[in-house]
């Protein structure tokens, strides 16, 4: 029966989430980069677009779609994540399928229980080359996470003067150490003992779930409360042969037909392993990618449900949000601070003058230089002293300004205590008044007391 190799669709699948996480640090629109969270830089790209620190707010939203993400597929395709596209099991099948494996041939991809026999020095020789070819590609995959936080650009300046960036060192020896000590000593243990994702996506499974299944009806029971009761089913038309062949082929040293098991991560080898088994019977896998209900005879699998209903329409939500954030991002920011001098009065000819300080922190998020210059929305007769013109500030950069706002009018007449008001500034770029932001100041004017 011509089904497919799970397999090696599995494999590909790997190697197109591996060249992809290698290429996107290096892919840029408009000089800027798909994803860089960069600290150094305080400054968040996201398909082109870059953010400033105070507009950080947008990562919230991302990491919620990426765990709402991984939970709809959990929920519709069981722990396919887990099989197909988490590093950690992509790492372990790099070293121990294709380095120690295909390269090394130390052990077989169908026969994955069989010890390794280390009294042959050439195996040794052949462990310790395999173990030194994963500890280069360690590092590898750490500098390549750390395209995601410094620019490939600037990383390949930065590691020419190590000295001078121990941080960045740092890092990547931290997590290649944990990559060499994950994939060579602790491998599948790590999805069951450490990974906390293992322990909640039980609670997301529900009949119409599809997992890896062993199909008992037709292969008979091998299991009886958890303990085996054979090497194969003992009734007569029960169609396992008691091969073992699934159990040899499990990365994670299981055997499927006891039932849904924690350390199973969905790869679907046992599958295939049993299709070539009983593709010479002229019958079909025993194991199967399907769901409770189908494997029950309950009916089709419902793909829409409730819950992926649920999941599909806060995705869109939580995607829509963030395209329109993302478009009405601001060309500029500004913060504004006010002195500690609650205000200053001074007599300039017959006028009380009341003034105050604050300090202007601008922002120029913008790809190119422009003018900036502002204006005192509210309340009337509130001026601007200083600076009396606009000041220049260059692509991504900041400025920081001492403004001084003041009132040669009365504003209140509140003869024993100080009013408070809501100053209202725009401020805006001279040349493309198109960028331009609104914030609010507290400007107090004294008591009609203290002016006298």
């Amino acid at each position: 029966m011509n089904l497919p190799s799970y397999h090696k669709l599995r494999y590909c699948v790997m190697a197109f989430a591996t060249a992809l996480t290698i290429a996107v640090p290096f892919i840029t629109i408009n000089d800027r980069h798909i994803f860089l969270l960069s600290f150094d830089h305080k400054r968040l790209e996201l398909l082109g677009v870059a953010f400033d620190t105070q507009e950080f707010y947008l990562m919230p939203f991302l990491l919620m779609f990426g765990f709402l993400f991984v939970f709809a597929v959990t929920t519709i395709g069981g722990r396919v994540w887990c099989g197909w596209g988490c590093p950690q099991t992509i790492y372990r099948v790099i070293y121990r399928d294709l380095i120690e494996g295909l390269i090394f041939g130390l052990h077989r991809r169908t026969n994955r229980q069989k010890a390794i026999d280390y009294s042959k020095p050439i195996n040794k020789i052949k462990k310790a080359a395999a173990f030194l070819i994963w500890v280069a590609l360690a590092f590898l995959a750490a500098s390549n996470f750390s395209w995601f936080l410094v620019p490939p650009e600037e990383f390949f300046v930065y590691i020419q003067n190590p000295s001078e960036h121990p941080v960045l060192i740092g890092m990547i020896t931290i997590i290649a150490l944990f990559l060499i000590f994950d994939v060579t000593f602790l491998g599948e243990k790590f999805c069951a003992v450490i990974c906390p994702y293992v322990r909640v996506q039980s609670s997301m499974y529900d009949r119409d779930t599809i997992y890896t299944i062993y199909d008992e009806k037709r292969g008979g029971k091998l299991f009886d409360g958890g303990v085996k009761i054979g090497k194969k089913p003992l009734g007569a038309n029960d169609e396992c042969t008691g091969c073992d062949a699934c159990v040899l082929v499990c990365p994670t040293h299981i055997d499927i037909r006891k039932g849904l098991q924690l350390e199973c991560i969905n790869c679907l080898e046992c599958s295939d392993a049993c299709r070539i088994v009983m593709n010479r019977l002229n019958r079909s896998s025993l194991i199967k990618w399907t769901s409770a209900r189908a494997d029950a005879g309950e009916g089709k699998t419902r793909f829409l449900r409730f819950r992926t209903i649920a999941y599909a329409v806060l995705l869109t939500l939580i995607a829509t949000a963030v395209l329109a954030m993302s478009g009405a991002k601001e060309g500029m920011l500004l913060d504004i601070t006010k002195s500690s001098r609650l205000y200053k009065i001074e007599k300039v000819g017959d006028v009380n003058r009341v003034s105050a300080d604050y300090i202007f922190l601008f922002a120029n998020t913008d790809d190119k230089p422009h003018s900036y210059y502002f204006e005192v929305v509210s309340p009337e007769g509130l001026k601007i002293l200083s600076p009396s013109r606009a000041f220049q500030i260059g692509a991504g950069a900041k400025s920081k300004e001492i403004v001084t706002l003041y009132s040669d009018t009365i504003l209140a007449d509140n003869s024993t205590e100080d009013a408070k008001f809501k100053a209202q500034i725009r401020a805006y770029a001279e040349d493309d008044r198109n960028i331009s932001v609104e914030r609010e100041a507290v400007f107090i004017y004294p008591a009609l007391s203290k002016l006298k």
